[in-house]
């Protein structure tokens, strides 16, 4: 059950890589590297996991769409039932253009401006997720203007270690997100008393990349004995939202399948009478997606060698931000000696690196490999740093593939720039 959130539609036949039933290969040869490859299946049951796991109970998965907005990603999530986390306009725009109806989106984020707000509230989202007093405040002044009413659930920050990558770890005390579990209360006195908000949820957010079901489990057991608190201030609570960050493997990580984390928290739930609101991101969109790059050169280093790829850590930010790993495997199997490399990018920055001190085959100019799990915070996280044009995306479903991003040309770098008069 464990591996099930790691099972990929991307395979060797032959010694040679495919996605889903396409030899990577082809796909290079019709879009060019680097490439994002998403599987087209593998989203499909990772969406299902989730949503066949909780189907006992009202729910509704509204997927991250920090992880990956691109925007068939979206409208096939929506397609399958989802809604959608939204963290800024900008993400509210992409999911309502995919075709997510806005009564099935929520909006998180410390730092909502009063446009955003308003954008929101004409759109007529199922709820913001408010972080602060002040935020509260704003949302109430912009829904007074609109003369209309914004639902709103707190974001309550339980005070639970997720153990999981400093950057990424959401629910401690010191962390700038959310309203502290004690002070709780009297924010929601508040909320009920300002006229244009209508009170109707909880939320929490603890992380990302959590690998253990009960750090999950803490968080809910100190949220609902806030929910019946509530009750007794005559604040009846409809939508219990408990956020994502359910991990994934990238290396040797066993994170709790869906059904693993429902098995746990269902009991707990089951008489609550609230619908449950689930956020995942990067379990459902990780592994469904490979980044493809091509080996530019190698030279040889102090103990180690250096192979030189046309990606960089404009395309992929991770190993570069947070030291994370990503597998890294030839797209045709070679039998070669193995060697210890960097396998680093063209970035003049001696941070851009994809991988470090990594057993990998020899590599010779030319070759291909794939950066596995590449799927969340890959694109979604890329730049134009060093004025490089981002990669291209590609779709595979079965036999077929569609590109749902064009590569950016040199034209688009400079898209919006105007030249001043010298």
């Amino acid at each position: 059950m464990q591996k099930y959130l790691s099972m990929h539609f991307f395979r060797y036949i032959q010694n040679e890589l495919y996605a889903e039933d396409i030899p990577v290969r082809e796909l290079i040869n019709e879009y060019g590297s680097p490439l994002y490859i998403y599987s087209y299946k593998t989203l499909v049951r990772h969406f299902k996991a989730y949503d066949d796991s909780f189907d006992s109970i009202p729910h509704l998965i509204c997927y991250a769409v920090k992880a990956n907005s691109n925007l068939s990603i979206l409208r096939l999530l929506g397609s399958l039932g989802s809604g959608a986390d939204i963290v800024s306009g900008g993400e509210l725009y992409r999911a309502t253009k995919a075709g997510i109806r806005p009564s099935r989106i929520v909006y998180a984020g410390v730092g909502k401006t009063e446009e955003e707000i308003d954008f929101a509230l004409k759109k007529g989202i199922l709820m913001f997720n408010v972080e602060s007093e002040q935020e509260l405040k704003k949302i109430d002044e912009v829904a007074g203007r609109l003369s209309k009413r914004a639902r709103i659930a707190l974001r309550i920050n339980p005070d639970i270690d997720p153990e999981t990558h400093p950057y990424i770890s959401t629910g401690l005390k010191e962390h700038k997100f959310g309203i502290p579990i004690e002070e709780a209360l009297e924010h929601y006195r508040l909320a009920k008393s300002l006229k244009n908000i209508d009170v109707v949820g909880v939320h929490k957010h603890i992380g990302s990349q959590i690998t253990s079901a009960q750090p999950f489990v803490d968080a809910l057991k100190r949220v609902l004995i806030l929910v019946e608190e509530l009750k007794k201030e005559d604040i009846n609570i409809r939508y219990l939202d408990i956020g994502g960050g359910l991990g994934i493997q990238y290396e040797s990580e066993k994170p709790p399948h869906p059904k693993e984390l429902a098995k746990r928290l269902l009991p707990i739930l089951r008489d609550s009478r609230m619908t449950l609101i689930l956020e995942p991101g990067r379990s459902i969109v990780g592994n469904a997606g490979i980044l493809v790059t091509r080996v530019l050169y190698t030279k040889p280093g102090l103990g180690k060698e250096f192979v030189i790829v046309d990606a960089a850590m404009n395309d992929l930010m991770r190993p570069t931000l947070y030291g994370a790993y990503h597998r890294i495997v030839p797209v045709k199997k070679v039998r070669r000696k193995g060697i210890i490399a960097d396998i680093v990018g063209p970035i003049c920055e001696s941070g851009d690196f994809l991988a470090r001190e990594r057993e990998i085959p020899q590599l010779k100019p030319g070759e291909l490999i794939a950066v596995m799990s590449a799927g969340a915070y890959g694109f979604s996280m890329s730049s134009n740093y060093n004025s490089r044009p981002r990669v291209a995306e590609v779709m595979v479903k079965g036999k077929e593939h569609y590109l749902i991003r064009e590569r950016e040309t040199y034209k688009d770098l400079i898209r919006g720039e105007r030249l001043v008069e010298v």
